[in-house]
This record gives C-alpha cells, structure tokens and sequence, in this order.
C-alpha cells in the first residue's frame, strides 16, 4: 500500500498543507511545494488498540500507535523571494485515530474514513537550506518550529481528514462533527514548585516565575506568569471543544519564565473520560516529571443541550466565575457551517497592476 499512500500524501501536502502555511503569513502567501517523494521506507504500526465501551454501534474507533522514519526530497520555495528549501528526512511519532463510521448493511460495510491525530506528533524535519529562507525579511520572525505547528496542527483534532467510501454518506456531518462536550478548565494554583532561578553563579538557590500551557488536542492555551513564586496563584478559567473520547486528554505543562530559555517544572496528563464520569473534579495533582510540586484544578465537564431551556439557570451559575476568564464563560455554543456561496462578484483587476 505504502506507494499509493505515498500519492495520497502529496495530495495532502498540495491541496492542505500549502494552503494552510500560505494562510499562516502574508510573506508566505507565495509558498509552494515543487517536489513531493516521501520516500521507499513505509510508515511503521507499532500497536493498535480498538474501544469497545463508550462507543456507537455504528462506528468503529482504532487508535494506531504510527512511527516513520525516513528518507525523502520535499522541495519548497517562496517565488515572492527568490528563495528555496527543501526536507531530506521526516520523523513522526504520534498517535492517530481511524473512525470507520456510519457502518452500512451493504458492500463495502463503511461509509467513510476519518483520519486525525488526538494531540499534535512528535515532528521532527531535516531541512536544507531553511536559514537563507528565514533570512528572508518578514520571515525571520519565524522558526522551524512554528512552521513544524503550522504541519502538525492542521492534521491534530478537531481538524481530520475524512474520506467517503460511499456516495450516501453525510460528509458534512463527519468532517465538521458537534463536540462530544465543553471541558472548563479552572487553573488555580500551585504548590512547592522547584526554584529554577539561581544566583552567586548557581550557590544560592532562588525562586521561579512560573506559568502554563493547557493543551486540549490543538486547542492551546497560556497563563499568566505569577513573578518569583513557588507556590503561584492563577486562578483563571479557560474553555475548550472536546471532540474525541475516549482517548483525548488534558495536557498542561509548568514552565518558569527565563530571558533566554524557559525552565520546565513539570507535566500532568488527565484522562477526560474520567472528567465526564464525575462531571466536576476539584483536586491537588502531583507533578509529573519532576522531583516536587502539586497543581489545583478544578474541571467541568459541560454537555450540550438541543434546547435553551436551562440557559437562565446557567447564567446564573457562571456569574461567580465570570471574571476570571479573558473573554468570560460560555453559556451556550454556536456552531456554523458554511456550506456554499452563490452569484459572487468578479472581480476586476487593473491591466496596470497586473504588468507592474
């Protein structure tokens, strides 16, 4: 299969992936890939794991554990600036979902494909030329590490790619799903963290400046950074789509800020499965990762409802916390999909632009 998956692939990179960095800067805006060959060594499976509880009869959920090393020419270049690059090798490592869903009664059994990554892979690109194209002016704000996010949040939840097997299924309903629930994230505080800041040239321990990442599948939000502190207070409130479980999970790493670079004080991964059976989980979590410190949180998991029935009970119930988030709490959630559009107007282009 590997060949073929190889053609769809391009495809991805041509007609996903170049549009999407081209969108992410206006110097970008002339991005294009010239050569696209992955390769001869195939992606490797190294376990699938298959749910059984929780899940639709009409659909089946596989989690591939995927890893693939190799060689490969991708060349790029930006005609606005005269400027290539190229990739001779990619590494990913991650964990991809496949949903084979709506199950039919006839030949071939699947109506559609998904394909998308729960959180964003481990990406790692072997470039060629990549600092003469960051020298460029207008990119040298950039890294080849916000370009490896531009890549892998585009094929990270809730983006995915979805492929009809059939001509009667709903695409629409199964690239552009209704969340599964609203995780509400109360980042409260921390304790006994470890003092990253040092001075007499490391003799004299001092304190740390610490912050968050929250992570929900390409969802990312930042706290705050609380200054010269080991046991911060934050106490702020964020907001993010849970579309997949199970399977999907709260990331959030501890950073203490630093001039030249930032100083890790641990991680916590938290299973939303078990978020949603409790509804509401308000504890101290030990730090993962390193030898000290705790985190309070407190979680809401939010359902929603077909109707507005219960929408005065809700305003009412997020006053108290409404301050606490940069744009306030949800009380409901609108969901628009752009379907199509009709009789636009052409427009016209002055033969004097064009030639200049």
């Amino acid at each position: 299969m590997w060949p073929f998956i190889c053609q769809f692939i391009e495809k991805l990179f041509r007609e996903t992936i170049e549009p999407a960095v081209r969108g992410a800067n206006n110097h970008l805006s002339t991005f294009s890939f010239t050569k696209i060959d992955i390769g001869h060594q195939p992606l490797r499976i190294n376990g699938v794991k298959v749910y059984t509880e929780n899940v639709d009869k009409r659909q089946i959920i596989l989690d591939l554990q995927i890893s693939f090393v190799g060689n490969c020419e991708i060349d790029l270049e930006i005609k606005r600036y005269f400027c290539r690059a190229g990739v001779k090798s990619i590494q990913i490592h991650g964990t991809m979902r496949v949903i084979l869903e709506p199950l039919i009664g006839d030949m071939p059994l699947i109506g559609a494909l998904s394909l998308f990554f729960l959180r964003k892979p481990l990406l790692e690109i072997n470039w060629t030329g990549l600092t003469n194209l960051l020298d460029v002016p207008g990119l040298n704000g950039l890294s080849d590490t916000i370009i490896l996010d531009i890549i892998s949040n585009y094929l990270v939840l809730p983006n995915r790619i979805t492929v009809p097997l059939v001509s009667e299924v709903q695409i629409a309903q199964l690239r552009f799903p209704i969340p599964k629930g609203v995780l509400r994230i109360h980042f409260i505080e921390a304790q006994d963290l470890e003092g990253k800041d040092t001075y007499l040239k490391g003799i004299v321990k001092g304190k740390s400046d610490p912050y968050g990442i929250i992570r929900v599948g390409n969802q990312i939000f930042q706290s705050k950074v609380i200054k010269e502190n080991l046991n911060p207070k934050w106490n702020e409130v964020y907001e993010a789509l849970v579309y997949e479980h199970p399977g999907q999970e709260l990331e959030i790493e501890l950073f203490d800020e630093d001039p030249d670079k930032d100083d890790f004080l641990g991680s916590l991964m938290i299973d939303l499965i078990e978020v949603e059976k409790e509804r509401l989980l308000d504890e101290w979590f030990t730090l993962d990762e390193v030898s000290k410190g705790k985190l309070h949180l407190k979680l809401e998991w939010l359902t929603l409802m077909p109707t507005a029935d219960n929408l005065d009970k809700v305003l009412t119930s997020i006053r108290a916390d409404k301050d606490q988030a940069n744009d306030g709490l949800s009380s409901a959630l609108l969901i628009l999909y752009l379907d199509s559009a009709r009789n636009l107007p052409v427009s016209y282009i002055p033969m004097d632009t064009l030639l200049s």
